[in-house]
Order: structure tokens, then C-alpha cells, then sequence
């Protein structure tokens, strides 16, 4: 057999989508993606690729999300000069979005080289720079939906309707396995299938291997129609204002930006006294709702629905970083959306400092955060944060809606699998933490899908492959088995620090703060001999 599926990203976690096919001389990448989460986890983006880049023959891209696509100027700059086959929408979000990406790691890499120098700690070099973008968009070539190409000897591919994003899609790959044609479906991120401004997912029938994502796989959501999802965000829109303070919004640039502001722009309109100005604190969102004017026609709907966000009265885009510092000037009732949506870069980080500890402030949380994101631990229902450095209280109100995630849930994973049927062979999940993977496992074993079939690879797992059967074999690992999908040592380290003042503050008197100190000192004290 001469058939190999490798999972250098996006097992065992949610973020840095790869895999690596190598069939009848050929090797290619599905998506290439930055990964998001613990520290651990993201220190794999500065790493040296797990496999040799000057290898591989073509990049095949499910969408532009940046953990599907985020790592594409890196993969050029080590050398890669192949074609990257992806639709017109995602190569024009891709245009605005890796510029973005390059531009917070030039960002950060800068902020934090200031901070280790302080410290005595050599400086780091950024992932790569905004001057590797350009030759990464030259490589680009675009293909339309349902349109079957040969982008390589021996191998077919069709990209297919996904529903999660503009542009995004599932890819059918057609690889040669000792004279027999192989066919592997790569779900990429699935929409509901219930959002109005997207298509429905699609896909074909009678694959033999399926790769499925499994980001809501252990959770169901409740079927809200367009007008009833507009209500839950008017009722927190209602108490949010009651709170006295601004509605802070962490929003994900791509996709989930404009559909919040079309529905906060029309609970305004249904809803007078909750008529405000919405500000749009995102470079990355207002140069990607540009794309969605160009691109956003949607055909089941016959329009383009995001047509309204280019001249609504109460929106303002901040483009500059002196408009952003602008808003610390405001108070009582605002909306402000900043990217990024986990929390972990980007504007939103300014504001939840200077607006947490504040209680009148409102902080909506509408998509998924991973884990180790400082969006998860304010789900958690931490008290105390660290955010660049500095603990912050958190006095604001955390609230959640999970009707505006781009993921299909448990029941739309296994309902689009169903369509898929019969899939002759093995069925990898992927995209999705331990717990979400064996939540949709079980679903899928619930409506009659053997259980054997069901496969969990975990980071850096290659499999050979047949039309029927996935034989696992042996590859370096970069982590070790079960460290992706949660939090690492460095989060606890935060958790710890807080806790620790904490501890301190509430402590009756200097005598007891000085013992817990010497306490912590004694345990720091390395063993003795024999000890």
C-alpha cells in the first residue's frame, strides 16, 4: 500500500489544522493552520514543520479561518513554492486575514521582546511577517464548488459546500492506491445548516474515508430560527444596558463580526430604547466585511445579505489605534466588537483590561474558546486574570451565546455523516478536544456506525490506508498524547498567581501573609539527600 493520512494539527484539539496525504509519489496538505489554546500548543507554531516542506506538491485549503490557514506564510518562507487550491471568497479573506495575522505576531513578537529584555531573556522572531504574505498569495489558485480538477498526477479533487464560513468547504479527494481509485472526504469546519446567510453543507456519497471535524460533537444546541436568536441577544442587549455599562463583545473577524452586527442592527430597529452606537474595533473585520459586499451573493436566498453594512448610521469602524483609544472615553450603554474571538490577541485584550473590573461592564461571549484561551477561563468563572502581564479582576458580567457558532453541533455532525452513507471505510475525527470527540463517537455509534470504524488520532499520527482499513504507524510525536487538548503547566501558573493574591489580600494581618510566604519558600527548597 502506498496510501499514507498523517494529523500534524487539529488532533486532539481544535486548532491547527494539517494533514499530510502522500499517494503514488505525491505528498499535499489539507489546510495549514496556527494553532490557538495553551502556550504549549501554540509554541508549535514557531517550530520547524514535521515534515520537509520542499516536498510537498500542493496545499488544498478547506477555508480561511486562521487555524486552517494561518500557518500558509510560514510553510512559504521555509522554502514551499507549490500551488494552494481553495474558492475565490477564501482566497480574498485569506488576503486580509494572514496580513492581519502577520501583523499581531510582528505585534506581540515586539511587545513581548521589550518584556524578556527587562527580563535578561534572548529576543524571539515572529512566526513570519507581513513581507511573507504577498508570496504566499501568488501561489494561490481558485477553483469553484463542485467543479472536479487534477491538481496533481494521479489525484483528483472537488470542493464541496461546508456552510460554516463564505467560501468554506469540504474537499473530496480522489488518490490511485496500487491501480484503485481511494476516495477521502475532509469534512473541514461544518456549518448548522441553519444559518441564513450560508449554504447548506453538502458533500457526496459513498466515500471511503471521512476526516469529521468534532468541535460541538458532545453538545447539542437549541434550534433557534433567525427572529428567536434575535430575541436572546435583545434580552441580553436589555440587561446589559440595565447593567449601566458598555456590552463588550470578543468577536471572531471572519463571519461572526458582520452576522452580529446584522442582528444587533435589527433587534435596533425592532427595539428602539435599545438603540445605540456600535463600534467595529477590528481592522481585520472591516477590511473582511469588504470581501463580504464583494462576495457574499448567496444563491439559495438569491441576495447578498451583508449589503446593510455599508452605510448603517450607528456603526463605526476603527480602523486606526487612536480611534480604538478613543472609546476609553465612553460611558453608559455602547456595543463594541473586537477581535480576537478566543480573547488571546488582538484589541479585545486593551479592552477587558481596562472594562473587567468594572461592574457595569457586560462581556458576550458568542463562539467557541479553547482550551487554556483566556475566553475559556472567563467561561470558568475565574475572578482574577492575567492579560499581558498584569492580574485584572473580573467584576464584569460574563455571559455566553452559543446560537451564533459557525460549527454544526452533535446532532448536525452525525446528521451530515448520515448523508455521506455508505462510507466504506474509516471515519478519523478531528477538530474537537478528548471530550467532544468521544461525545460524537458514542452519537455515531448510537445510529449504527461500528464503533471499530471510529477513529481518534491523536497529534502527529500517520496511518496507512486502504479502501477499507487504516493501519497505524510510528511517528515522532511533538507533544505528548493528551497535552493539545488542555490546559498546559503555564496556565496553572497563572491560575496559581492569582489565587496566590488573592490569598494575600483576604488575609487578616502581615503575620499570617509572611508565614503562607515562608511556607511556599520552604516548598520551593530542594530536596536533601535521600529525600
Amino acid at each position: 500500500m502506498s496510501l499514507s493520512l498523517a494529523f500534524h494539527g487539529a488532533a486532539e484539539c481544535v486548532t491547527g489544522s494539517c494533514a499530510l496525504v502522500e499517494a503514488g509519489g505525491v505528498r499535499f496538505l489539507v489546510d495549514c493552520g496556527l494553532f490557538q489554546g495553551s502556550k504549549s500548543l501554540k509554541s508549535l507554531n514557531h517550530d520547524a514543520f514535521p515534515f520537509d516542506v520542499t516536498s510537498i506538491d500542493a496545499v488544498f485549503l478547506t477555508h480561511a479561518h486562521i487555524d486552517h490557514s494561518g500557518l500558509l506564510p510560514k510553510l512559504v518562507r521555509a522554502g514551499y513554492r507549490g500551488p494552494v487550491y481553495t474558492t475565490r471568497a477564501t482566497r480574498d479573506l485569506c488576503e486580509v486575514m494572514l496580513a492581519d495575522a502577520a501583523e499581531i505576531q510582528e505585534g506581540d513578537v515586539a511587545h513581548l521582546n521589550r518584556r524578556n529584555q527587562r527580563r535578561g531573556i534572548d529576543p524571539v522572531e515572529p512566526i513570519y511577517t507581513v513581507a511573507d504574505v504577498a508570496p504566499t498569495l501568488r501561489l494561490f489558485q481558485t477553483v469553484k464548488f463542485g467543479e472536479l480538477i487534477e491538481p496533481l498526477a494521479g489525484v483528483q479533487a472537488r470542493w464541496w459546500p461546508a456552510g460554516h464560513l463564505l467560501g468554506a468547504a469540504s474537499i473530496e479527494v480522489v488518490v490511485m492506491d496500487d491501480g484503485k481509485p481511494v476516495r477521502l472526504l475532509f469534512s473541514g469546519d461544518l456549518g448548522s445548516g441553519r444559518q441564513p446567510l450560508l449554504p447548506t453543507p453538502d458533500g457526496p456519497v459513498g466515500v471511503d474515508h471521512v476526516i469529521l471535524e468534532s468541535t460541538y460533537g458532545d453538545r447539542s444546541r437549541q434550534d433557534l430560527t433567525p427572529e428567536a436568536r434575535r430575541q436572546v441577544l435583545a434580552e441580553e442587549m436589555r440587561q446589559a444596558k440595565a447593567a449601566g455599562g458598555p456590552l463588550l463583545m470578543p468577536t471572531f473577524a471572519v463571519g461572526r463580526a458582520q452576522e452580529l452586527i446584522l442582528d444587533l442592527l435589527a433587534v435596533m430597529r425592532d427595539e428602539p430604547e435599545l438603540a445605540t452606537e456600535i463600534f467595529l474595533d477590528s481592522p481585520l473585520a472591516i477590511e473582511a466585511t469588504d470581501v463580504f459586499l464583494r462576495r457574499g451573493w448567496n444563491v439559495e436566498a438569491e441576495e447578498n445579505p451583508y449589503l446593510e453594512l455599508r452605510h448603517a448610521p450607528r456603526l463605526h469602524y476603527l480602523m486606526r489605534p487612536q480611534e480604538s483609544d478613543g472609546l476609553e472615553r465612553l460611558r453608559d450603554w455602547h456595543v463594541i466588537l473586537a477581535g480576537s474571538g478566543m480573547c488571546d490577541a488582538g484589541r479585545i485584550r486593551r479592552h477587558l483590561k481596562r472594562l473587567l473590573w468594572r461592574r457595569e461592564t457586560t462581556v458576550l461571549i458568542t463562539g467557541f474558546q479553547a482550551a487554556g484561551t483566556l475566553g475559556r477561563v472567563l467561561l470558568e468563572g475565574r475572578r482574577l486574570v492575567r492579560i499581558q502581564g498584569d492580574d485584572v479582576r473580573v467584576n464584569a458580567r460574563i455571559r455566553e451565546i452559543d446560537a451564533y457558532s459557525a460549527h454544526a453541533d452533535a446532532a448536525g455532525l452525525v446528521a451530515w455523516l448520515k448523508a455521506r452513507q455508505p462510507v466504506g471505510g474509516k471515519i478519523f475525527l478531528v477538530h474537537g478536544e478528548p471530550d467532544a470527540r468521544l461525545g460524537l463517537a458514542a452519537r455515531l455509534v448510537e445510529v449504527g456506525i461500528d464503533a471499530k470504524a471510529i477513529m481518534a488520532p491523536v497529534l502527529d499520527e500517520a496511518f496507512v490506508l486502504s479502501g477499507t482499513e487504516a493501519l497505524g504507524s510510528e511517528t515522532p510525536r511533538r507533544l505528548t498524547s493528551g497535552l493539545a487538548g488542555r490546559p498546559d503547566w503555564r496556565n496553572g501558573r497563572a491560575e496559581f498567581l492569582g489565587d496566590l493574591n488573592e490569598a494575600l489580600q483576604d488575609a487578616p494581618d502581615d503575620a499570617t501573609r509572611e508565614a503562607l510566604i515562608a511556607r511556599l519558600l520552604e516548598a520551593l527548597k530542594p530536596p536533601g539527600p535521600g529525600g
